[in-house]
């Protein structure tokens, strides 16, 4: 693995998650994707994580998808591990129980603007450019770019991006509702910190399930959250108590007993 180039930092209750590939624009290669969903395992079985910052090393946040590494796969490869690997690490990203802070430090176009559709909010420095130049390459968003980034952006505004090609300012992607806050060039990491800060002073467990159940309603990890919901209900019962008790006995449950 290359931990290098998706590192996790713990700083008390935030896990600060870098993408540090600045020569290449922190484009992702698979080995990147990989590293991608373990930080995400790392980060979702962490108690001690309890609000995400996502940002870049360099000049961008990410270009997307390293083009040399995507067009050297067969089409059989690139639509069985390329998309579907990518969609398993963003997919992961998207639904960590904590909320995800990105931060656009610099640009974020194609699979890059993919990535940060994944935070639960994100915060642009002024000199960002946002796009999906996907189509002018003769290939398609692989990774949410037309699903996701539909549900959270709106299909009109993918509609330009993706279909038309236009690359929007910090300030217009800002009036679109891509991004929740534009801040002067430089000022974005102490703005996430902040903004991280403020999740701090609120309730842990209740800012997870209200995220979860804002997953669920826009339709992001519906069936998971219901199942994870109702599994965490029966396992705080006296039912579950008695079911375990019988197994062990080779008995058969007494559901009668339990508790009012």
């Amino acid at each position: 693995m290359s931990e290098s180039r998706i590192s996790l930092t713990i700083n008390g209750a935030i896990g600060q998650l870098r993408i540090a590939r600045p020569e290449k624009l922190n484009a992702l290669d698979a080995d990147m994707v990989d590293d991608l969903a373990a930080r995400c395992r790392e980060i979702e079985h962490c108690e001690d994580i309890r609000v995400v910052v996502l940002s870049g090393e360099g000049k961008a946040f990410s270009a997307g998808g390293d083009i040399e590494a995507w067009s050297a796969e067969s089409p059989e490869r690139f639509g069985r591990h390329w998309i579907r690997d990518g969609h398993a690490a963003f997919d992961a990203l998207a639904r960590l129980r904590q909320p995800v802070i990105a931060v656009l430090d610099g640009h974020a176009l194609g699979g890059g603007l993919e990535l940060a559709a994944c935070a639960d909010i994100r915060i642009a420095e002024e000199q960002v450019k946002i796009g999906q130049p996907e189509s002018g390459l003769g290939i398609v968003p692989g990774w949410s770019g037309t699903q996701r980034a539909v549900r959270r952006f709106g299909a009109q505004t993918v509609r330009r991006m993706a279909l038309f090609g236009e690359v929007l300012a910090a300030e217009e992607a800002l009036k679109l509702g891509i991004v929740d806050q534009v801040v002067p060039a430089g000022d974005g990491p102490a703005a996430a910190m902040e903004l991280a800060q403020s999740v701090l002073g609120r309730g842990s467990r209740a800012t997870e399930l209200v995220k979860m159940s804002i997953n669920a309603a826009e339709g992001e990890e519906r069936e998971r959250v219901l199942e994870a919901f109702s599994g965490a209900l029966a396992a705080g019962t006296d039912e579950l108590a008695e079911g375990r008790a019988a197994f062990r006995e080779g008995r058969k449950p007494d559901f009668g007993k339990r508790k009012a």
